[in-house]
């Protein structure tokens, strides 16, 4: 099985869009997302030095086009690619390019929502001196402890042996003089305590702009940084996003859901290397591939075969029906009264899935007549397994 991934912010570096600009087609594609975004993304991407990029303003619609384009170059029609991705993710800003990618989002919208986020944050970054700085190595259970003492937030947990710690420049002093044995703190360039109360005016300020912004449901399985779910509705997605900007990312738990949904292959998209570097680390047997220029294209086509799970009916490509997906691994239990052809009206509860540790309500994203059901009551589910094939043009 394939995974997609793409980078949050701290994965830029000067230049790296230089050799993706010998392509016309990425160059014309570039320059209207900075249309778009009202940015000069070309500049950032090749001529700018990194100080400039590491404005949050800048680097986060950056990293969004970055993304985008090398996905869109590897994948020159989005819609045969459906079936052959398994899984999308996206760590932190990563996640708007994961739902833009999965269609829940258009480049267009992805790349104003971006501009509205990296500036809003940037606001919020800008009322006191704040960062962040990833404590590596150390027993897990020591650091966070540490991190807490010094009144930070474990604001990304990258899983063993790195975890970020965000808040006031002071708060990150006290851990810097404070850090369990063998941990070692590493400051990162970011202009801001991203993920943490911090950026909470920058959470309102998107929240009332999401109310404008239509979305389609994902049409991969899409994963969300809050809490490793799969999330198989566009309007859930958007506010998962929303929220994200003030809550810790959780890459440990997509992680942990790629392992059980059996991923055998993890490309990170441009400007890659982290999530691929925290993959070998974290993620044993399975292979990775950091796309990084365009002279690299044809080995990743190679990956993605090599990798790709071909199941039209898995991914729901056909859009007569609409898949209802289980957002985690557990046991499905079945709301009665629930048969082949009953016609269902919009957030209906079709039942629940019970993980170890918590249960999960399933509900229609939208009305539709039951098509199929694809488990029976009782039957052991995994995340993103589809549970029901809808009919959307059924609606009462």
């Amino acid at each position: 099985m394939l995974a997609i991934v793409a980078p949050g912010q701290g994965a830029q570096k000067p230049g790296f869009l230089t050799p993706w600009l010998a392509d016309p087609r990425f160059a014309a594609r570039l320059d209207w997302l900075s249309a778009v975004s009202g940015l000069d993304l070309r500049h950032f991407g090749t001529q700018a030095d990194e100080e400039t990029i590491r404005d949050t303003a800048i680097a986060q619609p950056l990293l969004v086009a970055a993304g985008l384009l090398s996905a869109a170059s590897l994948f020159p029609y989005p819609a045969d690619a459906f079936d052959r991705i398994g899984v999308v993710a996206g760590h932190s800003v990563g996640e708007i390019t994961a739902a833009a990618g999965v269609g829940v989002l258009s480049a267009e919208q992805a790349m104003v929502l971006v501009r509205e986020r990296g500036r809003a944050m940037a606001r919020a970054s800008a009322v006191r001196p704040t960062s962040m700085a990833a404590v590596l190595r150390g027993d897990p259970e020591e650091v966070l402890a540490a991190i807490e003492a010094a009144g930070l937030t474990a604001a990304n947990n990258n899983g063993r042996g790195q975890v970020v710690a965000a808040g006031t420049v002071e708060q990150l002093d006290r851990l810097a003089d404070n850090l369990p044995p063998k941990a070692r703190l590493v400051p990162l360039s970011v202009a801001g305590a991203f993920h943490t109360a911090h950026m909470s005016p920058a959470v309102k300020h998107l929240s009332d702009l999401a109310r404008a912004v239509s979305t389609h449901d994902p049409r991969v399985p899409l994963l969300s940084n809050a809490d490793g779910q799969v999330v198989g509705r566009g309007s859930e997605v958007l506010a998962r996003i929303v929220g994200q900007v003030a809550n810790p990312v959780r890459w440990d738990l997509c992680r942990d859901t790629m392992a059980d949904l059996g991923v055998t292959g993890l490309l990170e998209v441009t400007p890659a290397g982290t999530l691929t570097g925290l993959a070998k680390r974290n993620l044993p047997g399975v292979e990775t591939f950091a796309l990084n220029t365009p002279d690299e294209l044809d080995d990743a086509a190679t990956f993605v075969r090599n990798h790709a799970d071909v199941d039209p009916a898995r991914t729901a490509t056909a859009p007569a029906w609409q898949l209802v997906l289980s957002p985690a691994r557990g046991q499905f239990e079945r709301t009665e009264g629930i048969e082949t052809e009953t016609v269902l009206s919009g957030l209906t509860t079709l039942g629940t899935v019970q993980g170890a540790d918590d249960r999960f309500t399933i509900s229609t994203p939208a009305g539709g007549a039951v098509g199929e059901w694809l488990v029976e009551d009782g039957d052991p589910v995994a995340p993103g397994q589809p549970l029901l094939r809808l009919d959307p043009s059924g609606r009462s």
